[in-house]
């Protein structure tokens, strides 16, 4: 397969009509200042396509609900109450056919993978399927239908609260022991879907498993992703140092050798002193924005970690909304909200849309541990193409391109989309969306009748 672009990025450089041929699902060829050929996949601006780096997909489903005000303050405690109930009809079947809809959506969106951190394992009540990695199967047959790239994580949940708590309601639905969790991830790496696909580990928090547990599966599992929640709420914060002695992102970091495999989800509470620990970890902060400001979470301290060279990519976590232009737009005006100044998350200088995108799409492949955030010979072909004619787009010159996507861009600029050589967006749409539609809708109506 060849695709033609008129223009796309290299690095950090512009191009002209590049020619990218693609083999086995690799970047095999790239040549520029070249014709188009009529067999060509002609496109306006290609661009390495990125990663969204956390996704609970089956969250979905509620998108929409949580948003009235109870007597008393809400806060992401009572949304979570909300969550549980939820979990306690929810099926493989609607599993399944809700993520297919998350994966199209993230595809039109501009995302060519997904990390997909899965704590949803048990039947409810907590016993376990018939076969245990049923509900990872289903996360598995969606991929497939999408073609989305994936890299599964399933959760090690064992504990109800950062005092090993036991679990109660809907967390009976996590529960696994580290025996059990390392078969489970076992199986899971027997059956993932596609060659580009990856398996890594996801134990979920510090209130929700031990440190002799996140031992035992680290032990057991020495390569491969590492993503782990973090520092999200204020209260969590409170309830680790009481517990632990220490801050959470403090404590990780004095208790674990956390270097480039690692994805910190949120790490949104965090000291100037922890924010520099982990810049230089090498790790990967996982930001999800729009999460983050739907549930009140908190701003992330984005210009001191900037500034210390820490890597970063973006998910979609509870999936209210899933828009790629939006994450990283509402990255930046967080901080300009909070800081009351501008152009904050590039260091020294330069284009802040460059250095989202870019920054994203590297971190993200790193966190992934895909092979991919960049248009280069062997790399995957995530790649995405956008329309530059658009009106948001048309006046500007090549090297804002970047800043008019985030900033000024609507959703629905993307045009093509390819997951590892796999063009599952064209002209705008995903190839199955027909099917995955009607597929969803009957799910979610079957499960609102329970509600």
């Amino acid at each position: 397969m060849s695709i033609h672009a008129k223009t796309a990025l290299l690095g950090s450089d512009w191009v002209h009509d590049l020619l990218v041929k693609v083999e086995k699902g690799r970047i095999a060829q790239l040549q520029t200042g070249v014709a188009a050929k009529p067999d060509d996949v002609r496109v306006d601006v290609l661009l390495p396509a990125l990663a969204n780096l956390h996704s609970h997909a089956f969250q979905r489903a509620i998108a929409g609900m949580t948003e009235v005000r109870a007597a008393g303050r809400e806060s992401f405690w009572t949304w979570r109450t909300l969550m549980y109930r939820f979990l306690d009809r929810l099926t493989p079947e609607q599993v399944q056919a809700i993520a297919a809809l998350v994966y199209m959506e993230m595809q039109e969106a501009g995302y060519a993978s997904v990390g997909e951190f899965h704590y949803v394992h048990n039947q409810p009540g907590g016993q376990p399927y018939d076969t245990p990695s049923e509900l990872s199967q289903r996360i598995f047959a969606a991929a497939s239908q999408t073609g989305i790239g994936l890299t599964h994580l399933p959760v090690l949940y064992t504990y109800g609260g950062v005092r090993q708590e036991p679990l109660t309601g809907g967390q009976l639905r996590f529960g696994n022991s580290t025996n059990q969790f390392l078969k489970l991830v076992e199986d899971c790496q027997k059956a993932l879907p596609h060659a580009d696909s990856a398996i890594g580990i996801a134990p979920h928090s510090l209130r929700a498993t031990t440190a002799q547990d996140i031992r035992a599966v680290l032990d057991a599992r020495p390569t491969g992703p590492v993503h782990m929640h973090i520092a999200e709420q204020v209260q969590e914060v409170s309830d680790v140092e009481a517990a632990l002695g220490d801050r959470p992102v403090s404590w990780l970091l004095s208790n674990f050798d956390v270097d480039s495999r690692w994805c910190l989800i949120h790490a949104t509470h965090m000291t100037n002193a922890e924010t520099q620990r982990l810049a230089r970890s090498e790790a990967v902060a996982g930001l999800c924005p729009i999460t983050e400001a739907n549930l009140g979470d908190g701003i992330f301290n984005g210009a001191e970690y900037i500034n210390n060279g820490g890597r970063f990519g973006i998910g979609s976590d509870s999936n209210i909304r899933i828009s790629l232009p939006e994450e990283l737009r509402m990255l930046e005006y967080s901080q300009r909200l909070r800081d009351r100044v501008r152009t904050i998350m590039v260091s020294p200088e330069g284009s802040v849309g460059h250095a989202l995108y870019t920054g994203a799409a590297c971190g993200g492949a790193q966190a992934l541990g895909r092979n991919g955030g960049e248009i280069a010979v062997g790399k995957l072909a995530d790649l995405v193409a956008i329309d530059q004619s658009h009106s948001t787009l048309c006046a500007l010159r090549e090297d804002q391109v970047l800043d008019g996507l985030c900033f000024a861009a609507p959703d629905g600029l993307v045009t093509d989309l390819w997951s590892a050589g796999r063009h599952m967006v064209r002209l705008g749409r995903h190839i199955h969306r027909e099917q995955i539609i009607p597929s969803y809708r009957a799910a979610i109506a079957e499960l609102l009748s329970e509600l």
